[in-house]
């Protein structure tokens, strides 16, 4: 069996929304887990600790004092961030990484991931390059169908890359080539990146749909939302550049013309009221690229977006 530990959140120390901290998977007692998994799966090893692996660090840092908020009004969701109900998330802390054991770190993600879903909550994953997108998405295998709605500048569906399958210009391919995985919407794609012609064939041709940033901002989140079947069991997979840089400079990647920060809330509270996230993971924030922590700051925002949404449910 694949070791599932985590490196708890030592006492004192920030927590993602303020959340209680929970010291494994096997006491989970939350419909919403955060895990971080700051390590990926580098082409170099001068990318093994980049600066994304500093993503879960900032984000909990920016995010902690929401859990002294609950009892004020959030005028987006027109009511309390958790409809007045105890604290539904846990901080499991960060994924176990050891040193030289690329292949057994990334598979100790996906498992962390398995046993969060078997314990009945919906992972949060703190990721640092989008190589741990792939990672959490694996854990998902025995959770078909799901539908993969992607938030990238990019497709990333490089099969491979210096012979490295698992890095992070791949997720998506892998994602694809998952039977548990239905369909992928790539959400905000725009400019230039690693897919090449044939890759952009390749996803059209399996079935799966591309969504400019311009067809976003020209047709709101139905963009999204009208390619999805009613009830829809959805996983978001969100990378920074997505959104437009002026909103979101904390990314190594920026492009001019990205989603905004209205359309990415809309579609992820679309996404909740209308559909099941089933998890999602936050992957290429790097901390030291951003402004004033507002990077973080609008990733915490979708976050709680989605969780206060469905919190306030009838």
């Amino acid at each position: 069996m694949t070791d599932t530990r985590t490196i708890p959140i030592a006492p004192g120390m920030p927590r993602f929304l303020g959340a209680p901290a929970c010291a494994s998977v096997d006491d989970l007692d939350a419909p919403y887990a955060v895990i971080g998994a700051p390590f990926g799966y580098p082409y170099t090893m001068r990318n093994v600790a980049g600066g994304a692996s500093d993503a879960p660090a900032a984000l909990r840092a920016r995010s902690h004092r929401y859990g002294d908020m609950q009892d004020r009004y959030d005028i987006d969701l027109g009511g309390l961030p958790f409809a007045g109900k105890p604290h539904p998330v846990r901080d499991l802390g960060d994924v176990l990484a050891e040193p030289g054991t690329l292949d057994a770190n990334s598979e100790r993600v996906s498992a962390v991931v398995a046993r969060v879903l078997e314990r009945g909550a919906r992972p949060i994953i703190l990721g640092g390059d989008d190589s741990t997108t792939w990672m959490a998405i694996r854990g998902f295998r025995a959770q078909a169908p799901v539908t993969v709605v992607q938030f990238d500048a990019h497709i990333d569906f490089r099969d491979e890359v210096g012979g490295i399958r698992e890095g992070y210009s791949s997720p998506m391919r892998r994602a694809s080539e998952a039977p548990w995985v239905e369909r992928i919407l790539h959400v905000g794609g725009r400019g230039l990146g690693s897919a090449r012609a044939i890759d952009q064939a390749d996803t059209l041709a399996a079935g799966n749909a591309v969504i400019t940033a311009r067809e976003v901002r020209a047709k709101g989140a139905r963009s999204v939302l009208d390619l999805l079947a009613p009830g829809s069991r959805v996983y978001i997979a969100f990378d920074v550049d997505g959104i437009d840089p002026s909103e979101a400079p904390g990314t190594s990647a920026p492009l001019p013309g990205g989603l905004s920060f209205p359309d990415a809330q809309d579609i992820f509270m679309g996404l909740a009221a209308q559909h099941e996230i089933v998890g999602m993971n936050v992957a290429e924030h790097f901390p030291g690229l951003d402004v004033n922590g507002i990077t973080s700051l609008l990733i915490t925002r979708l976050i709680a977006s989605w969780i206060g949404v469905e919190m306030n449910r009838p």
